[in-house]
């Protein structure tokens, strides 16, 4: 197994700005995505939560593939995400696409089948092995909490067994036991990223490669701070950054997410967009306290128009 402190590493769930009317912006995504760039930090594109890709049509989320392979790949990792499909032939079709345009690689969703429906386990491994069957871009599992259930420990192996062109699984859950599990059976053969910065340093603890965060949107230079002082292994710019990230982490969240974090970046003059609709924006007295709060810490150099 490769030493863990080699491997470790992050990735944001880039934004997709828009223009202040809500029409998707080339300008704005290009240069969103050079400040990821010159951060250094992983970007999956397209996502259906920070990214907003349920809002995006199928034009809008192929030209964001487009531009972010045209600033990103070569520089730092860049990924297809996508949304949860309904089926497997979504997720083939959005595939195809993205294998089409350059990316590294794909996020393979969990099967969303929707109105609260749970896939019995055969359905899983039959939806994960038609997509994986039918594709050759390297792909990452997701295993997401906003499905409803954890994709069973011995079906993740069973996949990686089978295709080769597996190359990590995204746990997204609050079980620790369940991502333990996950890394004591693939750890050495995967990477595995945990979903969020809050379970960074558990995740390097168990032995994954990393975390996804949001927050790389508006601080992506401090969110890789925090890996290299991990690999450095300098005990207190750990703990120093990660306590920065959390709080960031928490602070965004608590005030709307996403729609948070493109109203900070709109309020410090770099490029965020309003969410689309049926999102709103924050209100002025909302930002005004996140801004207080990114003000008094120490991060001119994420900040910097």
């Amino acid at each position: 197994m490769e030493p863990l402190v080699t491997r470790a590493s992050a990735f944001v769930i880039s934004i997709t700005p828009f223009a202040p009317d809500g029409s998707f912006s080339d300008e704005l995504v290009r240069a969103h995505l050079r400040r990821l760039r010159e951060s250094g930090i992983g970007v999956y594109l397209g996502g259906g939560g920070s990214g907003e890709g349920y809002a995006l049509d199928p034009g809008e989320a192929a030209r964001l593939l487009e531009i972010g392979v045209e600033e990103l790949k070569g520089a730092v990792p860049v990924r297809s995400m996508g949304v949860e499909p309904r089926t497997a032939r979504q997720m083939i079709d959005y595939v195809a696409v993205a294998r089409r345009i350059g990316v590294d690689a794909t996020q393979i969703y969990s099967l969303d089948q929707g109105h609260g429906h749970r896939p019995s386990t055969a359905e899983i491994r039959r939806y994960f092995e038609d997509i994986l069957s039918a594709i050759d871009l390297p792909a990452v599992i997701s295993t997401h909490q906003s499905v409803g259930y954890q994709v069973p420990v011995d079906m993740l192996v069973a996949l990686a067994d089978r295709y080769d062109h597996v190359i990590g699984i995204n746990c997204s859950h609050q079980d620790m036991g369940y991502l333990a599990a996950i890394v004591d059976a693939l750890g050495d053969r995967l990477d595995v990223h945990v979903g969020g910065p809050a379970q960074a340093l558990t995740a390097w603890a168990l032995g994954a490669t990393g975390y996804l965060c949001s927050e790389g949107n508006l601080i992506p230079k401090t969110c890789m701070r925090l890996v290299d002082a991990f690999k450095a292994g300098d005990e207190a710019a750990t703990f120093a950054t990660f306590g920065t990230v959390l709080r960031m982490s928490m602070s965004l969240y608590g005030a709307g997410g996403i729609r948070a974090t493109k109203a900070v970046l709109d309020a410090l003059g770099l490029p965020g967009g309003p969410p689309r609709l049926p999102q709103l924006s924050p209100n002025a007295a909302t930002v005004k306290g996140l801004l207080d709060l990114v003000r008094s810490m120490d991060l001119a150099d994420d900040l910097a128009p």
